[in-house]
């Protein structure tokens, strides 16, 4: 018998054995807060979905004042970036995810995922999704030469580097990767997944 995942409060199992095979999205949040409530949105209307954090992530909730226990309410399963392994990465080969999403991902979760590092939570769920041939869609913040984002407090104009920029244009030659600039795009690119996995 497979051992359960743990979910947000390591006490109660994500019971994994009874669901239908690549049945669920995996959502990763990591440490940004661009759009951060607009990809929560999504992420609430979207069937069967658990929710990754990285450690970062979770610390950025917290200062955008999204604690666990409010998030829990919409999200019943958390997945928290507690073990050096990626010990929940294993779901994805347990065929429990149809779709890996990074929502909202950092310059550095973008560059990590364009060259291949899978140090936390979130690189490793892509990084083994993308092996596995499971598609991959990441909401990438540093996309244009100027970007208006909201901060905890108040809202700031930032510039991304050429680095930036060319990462993303770097992630978007990875395999099972489709990468989008704005909410607008995130829900398109989920509404093609739906109806791509009605079809299937």
């Amino acid at each position: 018998m497979k051992s359960p995942i743990r979910n947000e409060d390591e006490e109660t199992p994500l019971d994994t054995s009874g669901a239908p095979k690549r049945s669920r999205f995996a959502w990763c949040v990591t440490g940004s807060g661009h759009f951060l409530d607009e990809s929560l949105e999504i992420a609430a209307r979207l069937p069967d979905l658990d929710l990754f954090l990285s450690a970062a992530g979770e610390e950025v909730l917290a200062i955008y004042r999204m604690p666990l226990e409010q998030l829990r309410e919409r999200f019943p399963r958390i997945v928290r970036d507690k073990t050096a392994s990626g010990v929940p990465v294993g779901m994805l080969y347990d065929e429990v995810y149809h779709t890996v999403v990074l929502a909202p991902a950092t310059s550095n979760t973008v560059a990590k995922c364009a060259f291949g590092f899978s140090d936390s939570l979130p690189t490793n769920m892509f990084a083994q999704a993308g092996k596995l041939g499971i598609p991959g869609i990441v909401f990438a913040c540093d996309t244009e030469p100027v970007v208006v984002t909201k901060s905890p407090h108040d809202w700031v104009t930032l510039r991304p580097r050429k680095i930036e920029l060319e990462n993303v244009e770097r992630l978007r030659q990875i395999d099972h990767c489709q990468v989008v600039c704005s909410p607008m795009e995130l829900e398109a690119a989920l509404d093609a997944r739906l109806k791509a996995l009605a079809l299937q």
